[in-house]
C-alpha cells in the first residue's frame, strides 16, 4: 500500500476535475471505493471519472437501481458504477456479479468500504471529506492497495 495523498478541492468543477486525472491512470480491471458523508462529492467524482474514460452519461447516482453500466463511447473500458449505501452486506454485493464485469471494466462503489474491498485486492480508496459547511471545499485522500498502484503519489503529485 502507498501512502495516502491528500488533495483539496474548492469546488464541484474541481472535483469532476480530479475524477478526469484520476480516470488517466485508470484501466481495465481497476476497482475504486468511494466514501464519504451524503453530499460529499462521490457522484462528483465518478462524473469526472466517466468524462475521463469518455463513456457514455448521463452519470447520476444510482441510489435506487444499485448499479449502472456506462458503455464506452471511445473504445476504451466501460464504467459499473454501484451505490451500496441501500445494500445489507457483501452477500447483497456479490449478488450483483460483478466480479464478472470487473476484468473488463473500471468498478467505481459508492459507499463501498467495508463492502468493496472484497471485490480486489488492488484498488484505490478514496475518501472525501467535507469541509466548513459554507463551502464546497473538500479534502480528498486517495489512497492505492496493491502493487498496481506503487506510484499513486508521483502519478498525482
Amino acid at each position: 500500500m502507498s501512502g495516502p495523498v491528500t488533495l483539496p478541492v474548492a469546488t464541484a468543477d474541481d472535483m469532476r476535475g480530479l475524477g478526469i486525472r484520476l480516470a488517466g491512470l485508470l484501466r481495465p480491471g481497476d476497482l475504486l471505493v468511494l466514501s464519504g458523508d451524503l453530499g460529499a462529492g462521490k457522484t462528483t467524482l465518478t462524473q469526472g471519472l466517466g468524462e475521463g474514460l469518455k463513456v457514455r452519461g448521463p452519470i447520476t447516482s444510482p441510489t435506487f437501481v444499485i448499479a449502472r453500466v456506462h458503455p464506452s463511447l471511445g473504445g476504451g473500458p466501460a464504467l459499473v458504477h454501484v451505490d451500496a449505501y441501500r445494500l445489507g452486506g457483501f452477500a447483497e454485493l456479490d449478488d450483483l456479479d460483478l466480479d464478472a464485469s470487473l476484468p473488463d471494466s473500471v468498478t467505481v462503489v459508492e459507499w463501498g468500504e467495508g463492502l468493496a474491498e472484497n471485490l480486489s485486492e488492488e484498488r484505490l480508496e478514496v475518501v472525501i471529506i467535507r469541509g466548513d459547511t459554507d463551502t464546497e471545499e473538500r479534502t480528498v485522500k486517495v489512497a492505492g492497495i496493491g502493487p498496481r498502484w506503487a506510484g499513486l503519489a508521483e502519478a498525482l503529485g
